[in-house]
């Protein structure tokens, strides 16, 4: 009868253990790629406004980015990922006030004023191309004006999403996001 009582009481310990080191789940959660912000910590970039003026990924603390990096020209792509990130930031509703959206421009291109203002809200921000692409992940055979990234209000770089991502699951894991952190 002891040996029963132990068992019973062992039991929800045993199968813990054997489903942590003997069944891992296969499938994730997420849509986005997680960062390991170790690997990828903010650089110290000479980062400017259209006009010149410096201004810092810094000044944004406090609140979740959702950061792009393109040339100036730009091009179908671009503008359908900026159409992306004002759309994403929407959908979040009453949290919308916590994202900021920034787009590196990584050269001296001027920028074409149908597109500022079409994007109007979106930081504008000029970057050396060197030390975003140095500093941005990549998934293999694509670049980094290929993605949408997220930081999170403490300034780490956190999440990646893919190529023509799909708005909805964008829009879940911004939404998770958003849900879980208290900061921001």
């Amino acid at each position: 009868m002891l040996w029963l009582v132990l068992l019973v009481c062992a039991s929800p310990m045993i199968a813990s253990y054997f489903t942590f080191y003997v069944l891992k789940p296969e499938k994730r959660n997420n849509y986005g790629t997680l960062i390991d912000q170790r690997a990828h910590p903010i650089p110290a970039m000479a980062t400017t406004t259209l006009d010149g003026k410096p201004a810092a990924l810094e000044q944004f603390k406090g609140k979740w980015i959702m950061l792009m990096a393109a040339p100036g020209a730009c091009d179908e792509a671009c503008r359908k990922q900026l159409f992306a990130m004002r759309q994403l930031r929407t959908m979040q509703g009453k949290e919308m006030e916590r994202i900021e959206r920034v787009w590196l421009i990584t050269d001296s291109e001027p920028l074409d004023t149908i597109v500022i203002r079409e994007f109007d809200g979106t930081h504008m921000l000029r970057a050396d191309a060197q030390a975003v692409k140095n500093w941005l992940p990549v998934d293999p055979g694509t670049g980094v004006s290929d993605h949408i990234y997220m930081i999170d209000p403490l300034g780490h770089l956190m999440m990646r999403f893919p190529k023509d991502p799909e708005p909805r699951k964008v829009h879940k894991d911004i939404y998770k996001l958003l849900k879980a952190s208290a900061v921001g």
